[in-house]
């Protein structure tokens, strides 16, 4: 048996930088992203920095597909030969048919051992939860002590963000709630969180700068005396993602500052910067990155 006796599987959406993932021993199942009449996995056939220098130029709007249940029962089978237990955590279940297709290769391989949770989130606040579910299963937490601990936390992993546009949601049928904002979207930046697994607005702000301001306020707020782990992501928009980081970098316990998968950018479009986070005193897991995408010790 190996060391380790439960195995963490996420999906793409995680968008955890591959090193990251790899060291933490995490077992990542790409989306796919339909783009230029190709078929590509999702951080494996294309990059961050291919989706977005080839999106302006694409001829049609990127689309994107869920893992089929096959290819994740293939990933079960392979872990299951040398771990007692896995632990499977996937976007949203309101935002993709990822977590369905998890669902359905759990039954199809071990119902008893392949263990699916919605984690009612995605990207940055997606990547937290399982960055925190692969630091308790790397101290010897059985499955059920696992998911009691990710499904306490997820009432306190917050996600706040800004776009560029809302188009590129409102095209991708992510926009949820924040379609309110549509009409008055030239006059106005949202600043929108996810809300029980789905987009919603919280405020309109005159200018992108002040959503990142107001972003940041809120980010600074979560902390409840002993810091914040915080993951900020961007869409391209690297610059406006290191101001929000060195913003949070007094009071955070973790913090990565990470360029936003093809997949999750085909539905926020260029421009995105978010911050996904929660109170360090639940679960620290004491991870700094000063540079997007660099690789955590």
């Amino acid at each position: 048996m190996a060391a380790r006796s439960v195995a963490i599987v996420t999906d793409s959406t995680a968008d955890l930088p591959p090193a990251l993932a790899s060291s933490r021993s995490i077992t990542v199942v790409p989306l796919t992203l339909n783009f230029d009449g190709r078929s590509l996995l999702d951080g494996v056939d294309i990059t961050p920095s291919e989706f977005y220098r080839k999106l302006p130029s694409a001829a049609t709007h990127p689309t994107t597909s869920q893992p089929s249940p096959g290819r994740f029962a293939e990933m079960y089978n392979e872990l299951l030969a040398n771990h007692d237990a896995i632990v499977s955590i996937h976007i949203s279940e309101k935002l993709s048919g990822t977590y369905d297709s998890a669902k359905q290769a759990a039954d199809m391989t071990d119902p008893q051992r392949v263990h699916v949770v919605d984690s009612q989130v995605v990207s940055m606040s997606l990547g937290l939860v399982v960055l925190g579910a692969a630091s308790l299963a790397a101290n010897g937490a059985d499955a059920e002590a696992i998911i009691g601990k990710v499904e306490a936390i997820r009432p306190y992993v917050q996600t706040y963000f800004s776009v560029a546009t809302l188009e590129f949601l409102r095209r991708g049928g992510r926009i949820g709630r924040a379609s309110a904002m549509l009409g008055s979207v030239l006059q106005v930046k949202p600043v929108l969180c996810i809300r029980d697994g789905v987009v919603e607005p919280l405020e309109r702000v005159r200018t992108f700068e002040r959503a990142l301001n107001r972003i940041i306020e809120l980010a600074k707020a979560v902390d409840r005396g002993k810091g914040v782990c915080a993951v900020v992501g961007h869409a391209d928009a690297e610059k406006d993602a290191q101001k929000v980081g060195k913003a949070l970098e007094p009071i955070a316990e973790t913090l990565m500052i990470q360029p936003l998968g093809p997949v999750v950018g085909a539905h926020g479009g260029p421009g995105v910067v978010g911050v996904g986070c929660y109170p360090a005193d639940l679960l620290p897991l004491g991870i700094k990155t000063s540079r997007t995408g660099a690789s955590a010790t």
